[in-house]
């Protein structure tokens, strides 16, 4: 018989439940129901052939004991054998990288003393509680200073969005709560918790360390096993041609009446082969190019034909910039997901907020704070002696009232939700409790090559159709486990699509609006064909064309490389790290900034790229320049700045640039500049590979390459 999957259910739930929920909800005789097996909060249930896709429709995201159960069968019909290799691979790669990230984050929290933790930027130390206070749907905020109230928090990765720890001491131990950063100062940082224990007003110093998102990890496992095992349904068909066993279809092609009036013709295309799509196509997006333009425009297109629209991206800030575009377009788009995470500007979209505000709801909060009161009036210590079952009634009626305040909240957001045309969240963001069954009529997922593929098949459970954007030319997922590495973890279902089934399924972008013609062209001879093409406006564009910019020899060119070989500009491990640095090249961009800023380009149109953070350390401890922006590769994806310098760190007798072969990560860091690229690195070591040894031609052939020698102000 085929079986019926049921996952998510209340421990209460029994079979006797299951069975009338099957008979009532999904119509199925009792009769005709084989064996039901439970285990924890899971179901398996023999089904009568033929009830496959009939019961996974009436059940999937709907209630049993007041909670929503996702729902999916398997059976005869079921994924190609080869199907179910590929999920079943995808699952242990998901597994070890899961515990590459536990033993990453326990290994470092045992290795380094207090201050050492502190200063990889994963961890801050002697906090204090300055204030607390309610807010962001609910939640509750504390605000976290260092223990002397004027002194400035050290750099830390711990940013806006970010999932951290809070525990007790200076040291590593029990995590007394888990939270989100949802606001960061030069002194202060702000965390929303969902609670904070009564035994924390026994302390008075804090720690906070980077935390593992396990909620990500439980979602991307349980969509794994669900386009797994789908038979007979729409996620069935659609698994099986996004695994090679079924080929895309594509209606016919028709004229585009474009509602942006800067949409270009190679956008117009890739937007046309997106709506004609029957099952999935893809979008590739050079640097530069207008994807997150065109992916607004199809979703605005779909929006306009009738469909509801799932809107995704691995990371909150992509989310964010694709919404913040929705948004300015006159769209009006429900944002899922935890408001911390999300820009200021934007959290009057969350649904959180939404609901939050809706008149319901404040009636809502007025039952819970009666029953909360009910609650500590039960509790409360009288002289007088209750009547028998008195306070046994007050905790039923708080109970009560608790009860009733959620079914009003869930009423609101159910409401919010079915008026959303537009549902924007991060691909592992998409919450079942709160989606319930609805389906969307696409599903775009932009970034899409920064996700592993398993974060993908979240949002795909819930479309007929699903277009993916992104540039597998630029940064790949990142993945911990060297071992899910060498076992392909770190291609991306973007990736795998573009190489299953060709061109046929992809439209490539081919102008760019970012880059100086000469800046731009090293990538599109080594990247994308030779195809890019510079815009009129952007095509000859220098920093001393910017107001107020004195121009001479460094304003008045394009790109510079400037070589460090033979002047002792060595590398070296940062100590106690395993991160290198190079302090001379660190020198020389603090002297190379201060002549930009001195030639009247502000520091905010300034950016340093390197791509190792101990050398984003060591720049950050010595440049002292506010607006400057100085990161690793993965901080500046998806960013530009008028004028980039990037420093290659890597300087040694043997040749070795480490992960710099990795020359996807290099093409992001040369096209983040729109007027001047400037980069510094040992021509010794970086030749030794060939795309680096092309990359110095290249400038050589600009009349663009020097030496440090020649370098005014500089000690050799």
């Amino acid at each position: 018989m085929p079986l019926l999957h049921l996952d998510s259910l209340a421990t209460r739930t029994g079979k006797s439940a299951i069975i009338k929920w099957l008979e009532h909800t999904g119509g199925l005789d009792p009769n005709r129901i084989g064996r039901i097996e439970l285990e924890g909060r899971r179901a398996t249930i023999e089904i009568p052939v033929g009830w496959e896709a009939r019961l996974v429709r009436a059940l999937d995201g709907t209630r049993l004991d007041d909670r929503r159960v996702r729902a999916w069968s398997s059976g005869a019909a079921a994924a190609n054998p080869d199907s179910h290799e590929h999920f079943e691979r995808m699952r242990k790669l998901l597994d070890l990288e899961a515990k590459a990230e536990a033993a990453q984050l326990l290994e470092r929290a045992k290795r380094l003393n207090p201050e050492d933790a502190e200063r990889t930027g994963n961890t801050l130390i002697d906090l204090v509680i300055s204030d607390e206070f309610s807010g962001l749907g609910g939640r509750v905020i504390l605000t976290l200073t260092k223990g002397k109230r004027q002194t400035r928090l050290p750099w830390t990765r711990l940013d806006v969005g970010t999932p951290v720890m809070l525990s007790a001491g200076r040291a590593a131990k029990a995590v007394l709560t888990r939270g989100v950063i949802c606001e960061k100062a030069e002194g202060f940082l702000r965390v929303a918790v969902n609670f904070l224990a009564d035994e924390a007003q026994e302390h008075s110093n804090w720690r906070l360390d980077l935390a593992q998102d396990e909620v990500a990890g439980q979602r991307q496992r349980a969509a794994l096993e669900r386009a797994r095992a789908a038979s007979g349904d729409r996620l069935a068909s659609l698994r099986d041609i996004l695994t090679g066993h079924g080929e895309p279809d594509f209606a016919e092609v028709v004229p585009l009446k474009v509602m942006n009036p800067r949409i270009n013709e190679s956008q117009t295309d890739a937007i046309q082969l997106a709506l004609s799509a029957r099952d999935m196509a893809l979008i590739h997006g050079p640097p530069g190019t207008g994807k997150t333009t065109a992916v607004v425009e199809l979703i605005r297109q779909a929006v306009a034909r009738g469909e509801r629209v799932l809107a995704c991206a691995p990371s909150n800030m992509a989310v964010d910039n694709l919404m913040e575009r929705l948004v300015a377009a006159g769209e009006r788009p429900v944002r899922i997901g935890h408001p911390a995470r999300v820009l200021p500007q934007l959290r009057e979209r969350t649904l959180d907020l939404l609901v939050g505000s809706h008149p319901d709801v404040r009636v809502a909060r007025k039952l819970v704070d009666e029953a909360f009161q009910l609650r500590r009036q039960a509790d409360r210590y009288t002289r007088a002696k209750p009547e028998p079952g008195a306070k046994r009634e007050m905790r039923a009626e708080a109970r009560d009232l608790l009860a009733a305040a959620r079914r009003l909240e869930q009423q609101v957001a159910d409401s919010i939700l079915d008026g959303a045309r537009i549902l924007c969240a991060t691909t592992t963001g998409l919450d079942s409790d709160l989606i319930g069954p609805r389906r969307y009529d696409l599903a775009v997922i932009d970034e899409a090559c920064q996700s592993t593929e398993p974060g993908c098949w979240i949002p795909i459970l819930r479309a007929d159709r699903v277009v993916l954007a992104g540039d597998h030319c630029q940064l790949p997922p990142t993945v911990i486990s060297a071992e899910a590495i060498d076992q392909g973890f770190s291609k991306s279902l973007f990736e795998r699509l573009l190489e299953l089934h060709g061109p046929r399924v992809n439209r490539r972008l081919e102008l760019q609006y970012r880059m100086h013609q000469s800046i731009m062209e090293f990538s599109s001879r080594e990247f994308y064909d030779a195809a890019l093409e510079a815009d009129p406006s952007v095509a000859s564009h220098l920093l001393e064309h910017l107001p107020r910019v004195i121009a001479g020899p460094l304003t008045s060119v394009p790109m510079e490389f400037i070589d460090t070989a033979g002047a002792g500009f060595d590398e070296e491990l940062e100590p106690d790290g395993d991160s290198r640095r190079n302090p001379r090249e660190a020198q020389l961009v603090a002297l190379k900034i201060a002549a930009l800023v001195e030639a009247g380009i502000p520091a905010r149109d300034i950016g340093v790229i390197t791509p190792y953070a101990a050398q984003v350390r060591l720049l950050r401890e010595r440049i002292e320049l506010e607006g400057l922006e100085i990161d690793s590769v993965d901080g500046f994806q998806g960013r530009e700045k008028e004028a980039i310098i990037i420093s290659f760190v890597r300087s040694n007798p043997r040749g070795e640039i480490g992960f710099l072969s990795d020359v996807r990560r290099t093409n992001v860091a040369l096209t983040r500049a729109r007027r001047k690229l400037l980069a510094i690195g040992d021509s010794a070591t970086l030749g030794s590979h060939p795309f680096y040894r092309r990359l110095l031609e290249y400038f050589e052939g600009l009349g663009a390459y020097r030496t440090v020698w020649e370098e005014e102000g500089l000690e050799l």
